[in-house]
């Protein structure tokens, strides 16, 4: 398994969004649609502001996630997604500290993110990754759970 950053508008990168979206429709149960989402624009996803990932086992993208500046030094994750044929490889985590590690790259210190409430795995993972739920900080049409992280600049990984 490989993770590489890549442009957003990539066919693999395209392909995992368009996978996530129609999951995010079946599991919610108000469903999804794009247009009500905070969907951070692709050119966000490029440096230098910043990064898509797009995971593969083999030549087959399994998995994708994005961060962007929120802020001079705060970083906000959006698309993060593992898919189904993939869940239990430990890719999910994996994914989780490759985009802190770009959040880091990026100059920042704190990381943001939230999700559904029927994602119930993503919240135990941010969760056991050291995330904690904090008061809502956008108005995420889907969102039920926010979570922050403080990282660790000198190490350019994630404390915990």
């Amino acid at each position: 398994m490989t993770i590489e950053e890549i442009d957003p508008d990539h066919p693999d990168a395209l392909w995992c969004l368009e996978s996530y979206f129609r999951e995010l429709t079946e599991r919610f149960a108000e469903g999804f649609e794009r247009e009500r989402s905070l969907y951070p624009d692709l050119d966000s996803l490029r440096p230098p502001t910043g990064i898509f990932l797009v995971a593969r086992l083999g030549d087959r993208p399994v998995a994708c996630g994005g961060v962007t500046l929120a802020s001079e030094d705060v970083a906000y994750i959006k698309r993060m997604w593992v898919d189904r044929s993939a869940r239990g490889l430990g890719l999910g985590r994996r994914m989780l500290a490759a985009l802190e590690t770009a959040a880091v790259g990026l100059g920042c210190r704190m990381v943001q993110l939230e999700t559904n409430r029927s994602l119930r795995e993503a919240q135990q993972l941010y969760r056991s990754a050291g995330y904690e739920e904090v008061a809502p900080f956008n108005d995420e049409h889907y969102a039920h759970h926010w979570f922050r992280k403080r990282l660790d600049r000198t190490e350019g990984q994630s404390s915990a």
